[in-house]
């Protein structure tokens, strides 16, 4: 136990009223052994000098395998202490309870620090105002922000000045050169000036392997750097730490971007730019803290004199025989007129624009990873119903369904037919008939005959989008007789005659 100074001060006063060791020792809360101590001594307990023990109060229990513990921290200096616990826990089955874990665990943490091996040293950096502008990515699909209701997974393309901590930058959805481009370069025209360095970490949007641990700047990232009249500069492999400032202030910003959706009381944006201004408008309530140190970085760099840069990149590609084009090793659908014909495409960070004889044909939302596929059945339907026989191995089948009502209606189709060719032209009409009509009355066609439990044909959908036929039935009319309508009328005199009576 430890005994704190206002318990023998309260001892003290004990004894100096009735001088009984017992009954003073039981008012301050002690024994009255410890009492008496205290008396005898006459000090308080933070004068007595603290003397550490150098001796043991019971049998060490992981003396026997201790030997062996230091061969396995020696092998894989990080392996955890709970781990390496569990382990011979295994290997001597009895001998050793979960409870003893804690005491396993500072027995390793004190022979890594004094037979362990040498630590890292982070040497913290004097920054110089205007030297350089650290930048980076940071995923923030967990703030749970949503676009019209719909998850919106997004990255912010992060930008800082280390001397005062100023911060900009945009959303995007991936490490991309061209979410680079458009990042840096909002920044920078935000600025109005531009810093000696840029500096990012290895990624692969600016750098690549050249083999045994050595990266290079790509050609395309060193160019659009120097067109800023900024030089290209990257930290070590795995150093993340050099980059400390920028990354430091990944965290700090999305917990700021946590606080104010919690206050805003709705995650919800109408839309991709709507959630942009309102992220800007934090950075810059952010910004207004560190006007001072931003005030000095300002006069010393330079003055922005370089002209905006493409934020998209331009491909040149062919459709093939299948109405498809290949687009970052991502596959797109364009109409079946363009086949064989050669297009270009302006590949943006979140959608790819698609011209033929410098016209827009196309505006499609960009696919993020490899080998994935964006077919917009309303291409190929016609074609399918032409050669329906190729529909049950179709390549991009699951393309071919828009909902889930869709593929619940090819199901039930499949389930109906014996023939499976049968069933997919029963389909392929049914989809024929929502690419060229409506697809979202197509839509509720087949929810309401699932509901009715009605078999979802072609013929079924048809009748239910059919307005009925009205019947014109044919009325005789008779012929009117106009001496009726002389009974309706009053000679003059009899009406002055009316009159005078009155």
């Amino acid at each position: 136990m430890c005994v704190k100074d206002a318990q023998i001060r309260k001892l003290m006063e004990e004894i100096n009223k009735h001088g009984k060791i017992g009954k003073a020792s039981m008012k301050a809360g002690l024994d009255r052994k410890t009492g008496a101590k205290y008396l005898r001594l006459s000090k308080l307990p933070s004068e007595i000098p603290k003397t550490s023990r150098t001796y043991r109060t019971h049998e060490d229990s992981f003396d026997f395998v201790w030997s062996v513990v230091e061969q396995k921290l020696e092998l894989a200096t990080h392996l955890q202490a709970k781990a390496l616990f569990k382990w011979i826990q295994k290997r001597y089955p009895g001998k050793f309870q979960d409870t003893q874990l804690r005491t396993f665990q500072r027995r390793v943490k004190k022979w890594r620090a004094t037979k362990g091996p040498d630590k890292e040293i982070f040497f913290a950096q004097n920054h110089i105002p205007g030297e350089a502008m650290q930048m980076d990515f940071t995923h923030c699909d967990k703030l749970g922000v949503t676009i019209n209701f719909e998850v919106f997974d997004h990255m912010i393309c992060h930008c800082v000045l280390p001397y005062s901590n100023w911060e900009w930058g945009s959303i995007c959805r991936s490490e991309s050169l061209v979410a680079l481009r458009n990042g840096v370069q909002i920044t920078l025209f935000k600025l109005g000036r531009h810093t000696k360095y840029l500096q990012t970490d290895s990624l692969s949007a600016a750098t690549h392997d050249l083999g045994g641990g050595a990266r290079d700047f790509n050609k395309d990232y060193k160019e659009f750097v120097l067109h800023f009249k900024m030089k290209p500069r990257r930290i070590a492999v795995r150093k993340c730490n050099q980059n400390g400032d920028v990354e430091s202030s990944h965290n700090a910003l999305k917990n700021c971007l946590e606080q104010h959706l919690i206050l805003r009381e709705s995650r919800d944006f109408t839309s991709v730019e709507e959630y942009e201004k309102w992220v800007h408008k934090i950075m810059t309530e952010n910004n207004l803290g560190r006007l001072k140190k931003f005030e000095e970085e300002l006069k010393v760099m330079k003055k922005l004199t370089s002209n905006a840069v493409k934020t998209y990149r331009e491909e040149d590609v062919k459709v093939s025989r299948e109405s498809t084009i290949s687009i970052l090793q991502n596959t797109y659908s364009v109409p079946s007129k363009l086949i064989g014909e050669r297009l270009k495409v302006k590949v943006y960070d979140y959608h790819i624009e698609i011209f033929y004889a410098g016209s827009i044909q196309l505006k499609i939302k960009r696919l993020l990873g490899r080998k994935k596929a964006k077919i917009n059945y309303r291409h190929v339907v016609k074609s399918l119903l032409r050669k329906a026989g190729a529909f049950a191995r179709y390549r991009y089948q699951s393309e071919m369904f828009p909902t889930i009502e869709f593929r619940e209606a090819y199901d039930a189709l499949h389930e109906h037919y014996a023939s499976v060719y049968k069933a997919d032209v029963e389909y392929l009409r049914i989809l024929q008939k929502a690419a060229f009509d409506n697809q979202e009355d197509v839509r509720s066609c087949l929810q309401l005959l699932q509901m009715e439990k009605i078999l979802p044909d072609y013929d079924a959908i048809k009748s239910l989008l059919s307005p009925p036929k009205l019947e014109i039935q044919n009325i005789s009319m008779p012929e009117p007789c106009l001496e009726e309508f002389d009974n309706l009328l009053v000679s003059p005199e009899l009406l002055k005659g009316h009159i005078d009576a009155k």
